[in-house]
């Protein structure tokens, strides 16, 4: 495994990724899943960030305590990105959230970019990029082509991810060396449509239940 893609292992994810794979899973419990697996991802993401300290008074003495030091941007890819937002704005509340319209043609299975929130000078030191599902990769890279163009360096950026392919993860990582990803789980074949198998279908529609029958 590459050195900067993490995957999780956890029987709790596991088994909360099981569930969001089933078809019959409804929309409100695929919403459920994604913001759970998320605030997980997030969580282990972010073990290393650096801390300061203050000085406190509890009701009993003083006390040493921290703070982390970084701002924190998120960027979610719109729209399966909204997913994740609030996962990881449960653990920072404050930060502001920068919305990247990106979607996939179907044809030529590339990006098409109709919508950024970016403003004119980056005002974060670590931006999280949201993608729950990474197929080609095709999506993910020019997300990650605009932020570094907004002058985000690559190794201040974590793309964090519920589902990706083996070879859309490759794809990044061979285009963003230094890139951290932080993955819940990679399934390791494309369709001939480009969608991950066995997967768990368009993550869009199934958070907003807009799939067609």
């Amino acid at each position: 495994m590459p050195q900067n893609r993490h995957v999780l292992s956890h029987p709790l994810v596991n088994a909360r990724l099981s569930h969001l794979r089933l078809a019959t899973t409804s929309s409100k419990d695929f919403r459920e899943g994604i913001h759970d697996i998320s605030l997980v991802l997030g969580i282990e993401a972010t073990r290393d960030l650096e801390e300061d300290t203050f000085d406190g008074q509890t009701p009993i003495g003083p006390f040493t305590g921290s703070i982390v030091k970084p701002r924190i941007g998120l960027t979610p890819i719109l729209r399966a990105g909204l997913g994740m937002t609030d996962a990881l704005l449960t653990l920072f509340p404050a930060a502001p959230v920068y919305h990247l319209g990106l979607f996939r043609e179907k044809v030529s299975l590339q990006p098409v970019e109709y919508y950024s929130k970016l403003p004119s000078v980056p005002n974060v030191d670590i931006c999280f990029l949201l993608d729950p599902l990474v197929a080609t990769g095709g999506t993910a890279c020019a997300a990650l082509s605009m932020l570094l163009d907004w002058g985000i360096p690559v190794n201040r950026i974590r793309l964090l991810v519920v589902l990706g392919s083996d070879s859309g993860l490759t794809r990044i990582e061979e285009s963003y060396p230094g890139l951290e990803i932080w993955v819940a789980a990679v399934d390791p074949k494309l369709t001939n449509d480009g969608l991950i198998y066995p997967g768990l279908g368009d993550t869009g529609d199934r958070l907003f239940n807009t799939t067609r029958e």
